[in-house]
């Protein structure tokens, strides 16, 4: 209610000053009547009560009356209408095209009423002169107003964005984090299980232990395989699909998790020929040995793994390889695979149990649920590199990385909020430019018009001097026209002596193009030439 207050008293105080110019100068005492004033206050409530939805057309019903009164367009009763309504129009409109074509029919109209009337050019230049300044000015200026409260209530309400955000970043940090704590899980937790199944597995087989320990080592080797089970799903649960794979540095160097790998029970053998990339890099290549040494031992027990890290031109390049899965306890009908048997820490022991057959191993990286190689392969992204896993000719499985030695830093995107207010900025910019060069565009044209028409009009009245000399004193009036132009000059130049006496009319016609003088003067006395001559 207090906004439609204000904007209500507003308009009755513009139309009250647009009204003041129009009282001084109707009043019937100064030439005018009382019956234009009603006239003009009538139509100024008009336009007032049309410029909240409709600016242009008031505008135009602005310019309409101010045409009415003189064909120039500046009129002392309306030119303070104009220019107010004009900067209304510019201020309030949206669209830009309606202005445009109202700026594009005015001077149409103008050069018709200018020859209806029997004006002359300068009332045409006179009236382009006033709409340029009167009118397209003071809508420019609008405009870059209008454009700059854009920005200014972007700025607000994207401030008001990040506000209201704000309480939700510390939740959407700790949903992270619990991401990235998941995939810490998954990476590290989900391989020493594994590990520790295959050790559990190796105790089963060991002919040097009793059956209780055996089937202790059995019970041992299964609460391994369940846990690495309910892992998984843990992991499901809170690792939320669109994070980044984690990037948490490793513990250990390649050469370590081998090592500890092989101590385990596994046969893995080493190649190692390269320096040691960058951090990312590193990381990623712990992590691509660890995937590969996880799902051997899971899906192939009892394969021989072999590891080759080595370097080419500005990238670093690991291969993870196990043969065909070979028998163990863990790998039978309705048992869980992935559990190899090894003889304490010495090569691995077979036994007569059905080891995981070589079809199965085509999927091998992906028995658990493929969580490990999607994670693997985000990772091995972030770090500039690619990652490619397939089943070898022998059954076995191939997990192979390229990681760059200096990969990329990776540059951050600009907030959302960031590129709004950007976008408002460009669009004030853009608006203050056309504010500035419309105008000098305007008058530029203007100008070359002028003098166009003005070149035109000056050739219209020159008197080629050949033609002057052929004209002879005594002609008559017909075969003089023969040889002048198709006008005259409006009267006498500056500068040029009167007339001398008794002649009945003298015309003037320019003897040079681009001067005022020196001019040819001709004189008649009843319907004959008098006298000639070149003035100036």
């Amino acid at each position: 209610m207090r906004e439609a207050a204000r904007e209500r008293a507003f308009d009755v105080l513009l139309w009250l000053l647009l009204c003041v110019p129009v009282l001084l100068t109707s009043d019937p005492d100064d030439g005018g009547s009382w019956t234009q004033v009603a006239v003009g206050v009538a139509l100024l409530a008009l336009c007032v009560a049309l410029g909240r939805r409709r600016p242009v057309p008031a505008l135009a019903l602005t310019v309409v009356v101010s045409l009415t009164h003189g064909t120039e367009l500046f009129t002392p009763s309306y030119v303070l209408a104009l220019v107010a309504f004009g900067y209304l129009a510019g201020r309030r409109e949206e669209r830009t095209r309606p202005a445009l074509w109202l700026f594009g029919a005015v001077p149409v109209a103008g050069l018709v009423l200018v020859l209806v009337t029997g004006g002359t050019p300068a009332h045409w230049f006179a009236l382009l002169l006033s709409l340029a300044l009167a009118v397209v000015a003071p809508w420019l200026i609008g405009r870059y107003v209008r454009q700059y409260d854009r920005l200014v209530r972007s700025g607000w309400e994207l401030a008001d964005r990040m506000e209201r955000e704000h309480a939700a970043v510390a939740d959407r940090e700790r949903l992270r984090e619990r991401s990235r704590i998941a995939g810490d899980m998954h990476d590290s937790l989900g391989h020493d299980l594994a590990l520790l199944a295959l050790r559990a597995g190796a105790l089963e087989l060991d002919p040097a232990l009793g059956p209780e320990q055996q089937r202790a080592a059995g019970e041992l080797r299964r609460a391994a395989a369940d846990a690495t089970a309910r892992l998984r799903d843990i992991i499901g649960v809170l690792r939320e699909g669109d994070d980044e794979a984690p990037v948490a540095p490793p513990d250990e160097t390649v050469a370590e998790l081998v090592a500890r790998a092989r101590a385990s029970g596994m046969a893995v053998t080493l190649a190692d020929a390269a320096e040691p990339p960058s951090e990312m890099a590193a990381r990623a290549l712990h992590r691509v040995v660890q995937e590969g040494l996880t799902n051997a031992a899971k899906h192939a027990p009892g394969a021989p793994v072999a590891v080759v890290v080595e370097r080419d031109p500005g990238v670093v390049r690991v291969r993870v390889t196990n043969g065909p899965g070979g028998p163990g306890p863990g790998a039978g009908p309705g048992r869980e695979p992935g559990h190899g048997s090894a003889r304490g820490d010495a090569a691995p022991v077979t036994t007569a149990s059905s080891g995981l057959a070589p079809s199965g191993l085509a999927s091998s990286g992906l028995a658990s649920g493929g969580a490990g190689l999607v994670g693997l392969d985000e990772r091995v992204r972030l770090a500039g590199g690619s990652l490619r896993h397939r089943t070898t000719a022998e059954g076995g499985f191939a997990l192979s990385a390229v990681l760059p030695l200096r990969p990329p830093a990776p540059r951050p995107a600009a907030p959302r909020s960031a590129r709004e207010l950007d976008l408002a900025r460009r669009q004030v910019r853009r608006g203050l430019a056309r504010a500035i060069w419309i105008p000098l565009a305007l008058l530029a044209a203007l100008g070359l018009l002028m003098a166009g028409v003005a070149l035109y009009t000056q050739h219209q009245t020159y008197l080629e001097p050949e033609d002057y000399a052929r004209i002879r004193v005594g002609q008559t009036r017909a075969e003089v026209a023969g040889y002048l132009p198709d006008r005259h000059l409006d009267g006498r130049p500056q500068r040029v002596p009167v007339e001398p006496p008794g002649m009945d009319e003298c015309l003037y016609y320019r003897a040079t193009m681009l001067a005022a003088i020196p001019v040819y003067r001709l004189c008649y006395v009843d319907g004959r030439l008098a006298g000639k001559a070149e003035l100036g």
